[in-house]
């Protein structure tokens, strides 16, 4: 856990925060800031947990302070320290939830309690939010788009370690096990198309509903939508159903879908039922079957309910595998995710090697798709493959690059490690693009607010992130930074004008002049005008 202590008052902050053995408590840090807009920047920037927070303090108070935290985290456990024990500070706090109000100064046992109380709260209600039953509760809620992703992934020829899909199976309620099974496609005719801009999820769902009616007293039945608009149903025989004639029954049962969906939604429905087969090692190769069935044999027929057997689809090619399992290339390049990226590379290439190594389609196939893949990229970041490639280009235009699988593995590899660097440099640039912004905007309005939200704003970026960018390219905070040129601002006036204490104040962003000189002296060991007067 963090926690941050707040207080104008520094040896307050430093005491507390470094003399204090909250290690013992589970306390992992402990942050400190010296006025309510520090805190609030910290609280924006870091998962803190716990305040500790002084309750008269200069341009905002504690319980203003505990006010603008709970507009943006209401679980964050706040305590007050005052030096006053007046009962209308003491009920706002209450108000406000705050876990206790202590006075100064307070005991260790006085703040040690209170700071396990709040640990109290935060275990329980955090145990509340990731309890079992809170769990399998959102897990129902969402099971009909679990179940749904897991299918679509296995029929793209997404393949997990086999204990586990038994896992997510029985997670999900799904009672399929490792044996035979069918696929039964479904295609909606035109009728349905008046409902393509206005219920049409809702007609999917009625006829996913109807199938799982009809065929549910013999199979077990597991239902999707796929990409290319069919609703594809896994089917497997109950262990108590009768082994006779399964396919005779298969096939009544689809006629009776068919009927059932024509006499009460109006629409006519065309069915493609496989072969049985092993799941889940061959779902993803009798998918492809299936569908290729449909466009060549079934075509432009309508409410047809066909089988497709082996016999009857045998072509002596077939597709690369490696290539179009997800993730796609493409998502592995958009993502940054480059060392898989390589190993999707590599497993296209082994592939060529032990299936295709006499076919140039094939090899012809993986190099377009691999180029395309490149070519985007280039294009989403606002270059062409040609400015960032150089003379690796030329292999690509004259056909070079796919003429054998060895050519293919050096140029996709070497082109892939170009990608990584240009894009490495390229985030660099934008990294130094940010801080260039930040700090210009910070001089120019320096007199104004310019805290962390304020800055990220002005960059459009989230809090969170500009602090790490602006950390990992300057190697301070934002925040450091800030108070650091308000002080050398605060000396280059102090000694070439004459300008007084609180109008200096003004100027670099102090509301408070009291608390601008508590502040500078903290910094250099003397008040503004003792500093001033030491420069004449």
């Amino acid at each position: 856990m963090q926690m941050i202590i707040v207080d104008d008052e520094a040896h307050w902050v430093d005491n507390l925060s470094m003399h204090k053995p909250w290690h013992t408590l589970g306390i992992e840090h402990v942050h400190k800031a010296y006025s309510a807009h520090e805190a609030l920047q910290i609280i924006d920037t870091h998962p803190i947990d716990i305040v500790i927070s002084d309750i008269l303090m200069p341009e905002m108070t504690g319980i203003e302070l505990i006010e603008r935290i709970r507009k943006h985290d209401k679980r964050i456990k706040c305590i007050i320290l005052s030096g006053h024990s007046d009962f209308e500070f003491a009920k706002k706090a209450v108000q406000h939830k705050a876990v206790d109000y202590l006075l100064k100064p307070p005991t260790d046992n006085e703040l040690f309690d209170a700071v396990k109380t709040a640990i109290e709260q935060l275990n329980m209600e955090w145990e509340t939010i990731s309890s079992l039953e809170r769990t399998q509760y959102t897990l129902r809620e969402n099971l009909p788009l679990l179940r749904g992703q897991l299918l679509l992934d296995a029929l793209r020829g997404h393949r997990m370690p086999a204990d586990e899909l038994s896992r997510k199976l029985e997670s999900y309620g799904l009672p399929f096990h490792y044996g035979d099974c069918s696929l039964l496609l479904v295609r909606m005719e035109e009728e349905f198309g008046q409902y393509r801009n206005n219920g049409q999820p809702l007609i999917e769902y009625a006829i996913i509903n109807m199938a799982e009616e009809i065929m549910g007293e013999f199979m077990e039945v597991w239902g999707v939508k796929e990409e290319h608009g069919y609703l594809v149903f896994l089917l497997q025989f109950k262990e108590d159903g009768s082994e006779i004639g399964k396919e005779t029954i298969l096939e009544k049962l689809s006629s009776q879908l068919q009927y059932k969906v024509k006499q009460f939604l109006k629409g006519s429905l065309s069915i493609v039922i496989t072969e049985w087969f092993q799941f889940p090692e061959q779902l993803s190769e009798r998918f492809r079957q299936a569908s290729s069935y449909f466009r060549q044999i079934v075509g432009d027929e309508r409410e047809f309910v066909m089988r497709v057997s082996d016999h009857e689809h045998t072509p002596t090619q077939g597709p690369l595998s490696a290539l179009y399992v997800p993730p796609s290339l493409i998502n592995l390049l958009e993502a940054g995710r480059w060392d898989t990226a390589e190993e999707k590379l590599l497993a296209v290439c082994e592939e060529l090697d032990d299936k295709w190594s006499e076919s140039w389609e094939h090899c012809m196939e993986a190099g377009f798709l691999i180029s395309a893949s490149f070519t985007h990229l280039a294009h989403r970041n606002g270059h062409t493959l040609v400015s960032l490639l150089g003379t690796d280009i030329e292999p690509l235009q004259s056909g070079d690059a796919f003429s054998s699988i060895s050519k293919l593995r050096t140029w996709s590899l070497g082109v892939l490690g170009k990608l990584k660097d240009g894009t490495s440099n390229e985030i660099k640039d934008i990294r130094s693009l940010y801080v260039k912004q930040i700090q210009e905007f910070t001089d120019k309005n320096l007199h104004l607010d310019v805290s962390l939200r304020v800055l990220a704003d002005h960059v459009n970026l989230h809090p969170t992130h500009l602090s790490k960018i602006y950390k990992i390219e300057t190697g301070e905070g934002i925040s450091d930074y800030v108070a650091h040129l308000r002080m050398d601002r605060a000396c280059h006036k102090l000694k070439t004008t004459n300008k007084k204490i609180y109008e200096i104040s003004l100027e670099i962003g102090y509301m408070d002049p009291a608390y601008f000189i508590k502040v500078f002296k903290r910094q250099f060991g003397v008040t503004p005008q003792e500093y001033r007067d030491s420069n004449k």
